[in-house]
């Protein structure tokens, strides 16, 4: 029988986490556990950009949509797919500052432009047995798996109308790019995989730079100490996996060549591998 302590008004059952505790830091910090429950470590979250894929139109989507659904007939793997806005979020963010919207309208206003090419995704890939996600809904993902049904779901992180505000300026902080390893971190999904329109990293923008050398491998500690002028994924995602510790092995491949998604889910080191020091990646 759990006991009960008094004395300041209040009755509590007696642990390290009654009172005020959780605004204590060092009784939050002793809460650390090695022993996460990896809820799905046999899945691969993988990452479609909005610019870097659905802008680029028919050219560029209908070979990745026959390539993903070779994967899941041919390897059966589990997968979750997740889009990006693209140019349009661009737009609609003009729009949403000549209005004055907060910054948590702004963010779900991001979301619904992902919405839009998840079922413009869906609508390509519905007779292989996809399904657009609602949004949040992450505890539909085994009833997915389960029934072979490849599941879109959009990559702005689910803080909405709750985005905490922004360190500078008024746009929301956490992208895209960060609202996809925060869900494959919570969910210790085994792959994170973002599909964008380049090979990887770049130690410079291969856009303007013709000598730019592309990066294969590297560890995220050496990307924080020298982040390249311009990088392919938001730095949020970067910050925010240094405190991390369910994923280790971050991948970029380049969506406009085929078979190196296909590659990518079968482990190969294709277009950048970051990795995690102390890592299983």
């Amino acid at each position: 029988m759990s006991n009960l302590v008094s004395g300041d008004g209040r009755t509590h059952i007696e642990s390290r986490l009654m009172r005020e505790s959780l605004q204590d830091r060092r009784v939050v910090a002793g809460t650390d556990s090695d022993r996460d429950v990896h809820i799905f470590p046999d899945a691969a979250l993988i990452g479609i950009g909005g610019q870097s894929i659905f802008d680029r139109g028919k050219d560029a989507i209908l070979p990745l949509v026959d390539e993903i659904a070779a994967i899941k007939r041919d390897l059966g793997k589990k997968m979750v797919l997740a889009v990006g806005g693209g140019t349009r979020v661009r737009h609609t963010l003009s729009v949403a500052l000549d209005l004055g919207l907060p910054v948590g309208g702004i963010a779900q206003l991001i979301g619904a432009m992902e919405e839009l090419n998840a079922i413009l995704l869906n609508t390509l890939l519905a007779k292989h047995g996809s399904m657009p996600m609602q949004r949040d809904h992450f505890w539909d993902l085994p009833l997915y798996f389960s029934s072979g049904i490849l599941p879109i779901a959009i990559s702005i992180p689910p803080y909405h109308f709750w985005e905490p505000p922004p360190d500078e300026g008024v746009l929301p902080q956490h992208g895209s790019d960060f609202g996809l390893f925060q869900l494959a971190e919570v969910l210790s999904m085994g792959q994170l995989i973002f599909v964008k329109d380049q090979d990887g990293l770049y130690d410079k923008d291969p856009a303007v730079h013709a000598d730019a050398r592309h990066i294969p491998r590297i560890t995220l500690a050496e990307l924080l100490a020298n982040p390249p002028p311009t990088n392919i994924l938001d730095a949020e995602l970067f910050r925010a996996w240094a405190t991390a510790k369910n994923i280790t092995r971050v991948q970029i491949v380049n969506g406009l060549k085929p078979g190196m998604l296909t590659a990518a889910i079968r482990g190969e080191d294709v277009g950048t591998v970051i990795v995690k020091e102390g890592g299983r990646g």
